[in-house]
């Protein structure tokens, strides 16, 4: 055993801005075109939002600009560049092939109701407990001790004054009830009331360490936000996802790793490999085609702005389940 840490960060954070600012823009175009094709990248800070990619849609009406100001504030001001999906990209997908190469990650622990990493799930719902009563922009994080114990939490938020982000932090201590060592680092800086695209630049794909299992599990690399899910870095990793839930049930393991890795324009994966409780062995029973995967979770759907908010793993989505 060792020391394990996560963080989590709010919605309000300038990161988690942009990621639902592109997933935002994707849903607004699956609403009405399930087969559209979107690469929605955003930059955000300092009064300005950025947004740029590749979208090819039957769709041609989409206020671009009214997503953003609906999330950032109606304060922005807004640029974007947008243009087709490369024709020699899409020649392979257009065919059933895979949008991009890359290595899928898939995760599943019984340590939590959630299926996750006790640091992640506990780092996020600290992070929801005080963002109801301080929706601003955030950060919390908890490392746990090599015996299980909660060595430390920290807690920074926007407009909250540390004697009450430090009640906040008490009563959830006493709710979860947790115990060890338990040094607290509260607003360490000092208090702030400058935060979100007003403090700081925000990027999508920023925060994929908190996208996907924390920092003991390691990730492929894709981003999630902003792009359909023709483009498997996301819908393949939802899928290595729900295989790693499955395998764990139904092996009654303690750890599930799922690896699924593919070449752009081919529809088979490269590689399937699941390892259960450190013993690997080969996914049998799952079309793990770019189609298939679409098909089964059903991810033509405009359900995406909400996973760019706390998470895209325990959280209820149907890879989840």
């Amino acid at each position: 055993m060792f020391y394990r840490t996560a963080e989590s960060v709010s919605p309000k954070h300038p990161d988690k801005l942009c990621d639902q600012i592109s997933d935002a823009i994707l849903d607004a175009y699956l609403k009405h075109d399930p087969d559209a094709r979107v690469a929605a990248e955003t930059c955000g800070g300092h009064g300005e939002v950025f947004v740029t990619g590749e979208i090819t849609s039957t769709v041609e009406d989409v206020n671009i600009p009214s997503i953003v100001k609906r999330i950032a504030g109606k304060e922005m001001k807004v640029h974007t560049k947008i243009v087709k999906q490369s024709p020699e990209i899409a020649q392979g997908v257009d065919t059933g092939g895979a949008g991009d190469q890359g290595i899928m990650i898939g995760f599943a622990t019984d340590e939590t109701p959630e299926m996750l990493p006790r640091e992640v799930v506990l780092s996020r719902r600290l992070n929801k407990y005080i963002f109801g009563k301080y929706p601003y922009d955030g950060k919390t994080q908890i490392t746990i001790a090599p015996n299980g114990s909660i060595d430390s939490i920290v807690a920074s938020f926007q407009n909250a004054p540390k004697n009450e982000l430090e009640k906040l932090v008490q009563e959830f201590i006493k709710k979860e009830e947790l115990s060890g060592k338990l040094e607290l680092h509260i607003n360490p800086a000092g208090d702030w009331s400058q935060g979100g695209f007003e403090a700081d630049t925000g990027l999508t794909g920023r925060k994929l360490i908190v996208d996907n299992y924390g920092p003991r599990v390691a990730i492929g690399g894709g981003c999630y936000s902003g792009k359909d899910p023709s483009k498997v870095d996301r819908s393949a990793a939802y899928m290595a996802r729900r295989i790693a839930v499955d395998y764990l049930r139904a092996r009654k393991a303690h750890e599930v790793l799922v690896r699924l890795a593919y070449a752009i324009g081919y529809a088979e994966p490269l590689e399937k490999t699941v390892i259960i409780d450190g013993k690997p062995e080969e996914i049998e029973g799952y079309d793990l085609t770019p189609r298939g995967i679409i098909k089964y979770l059903d991810l033509k759907r405009p359900i995406y702005e909400k996973t760019a908010m706390w998470g895209h793993y325990g959280e209820g989505f149907d890879w989840d389940k």
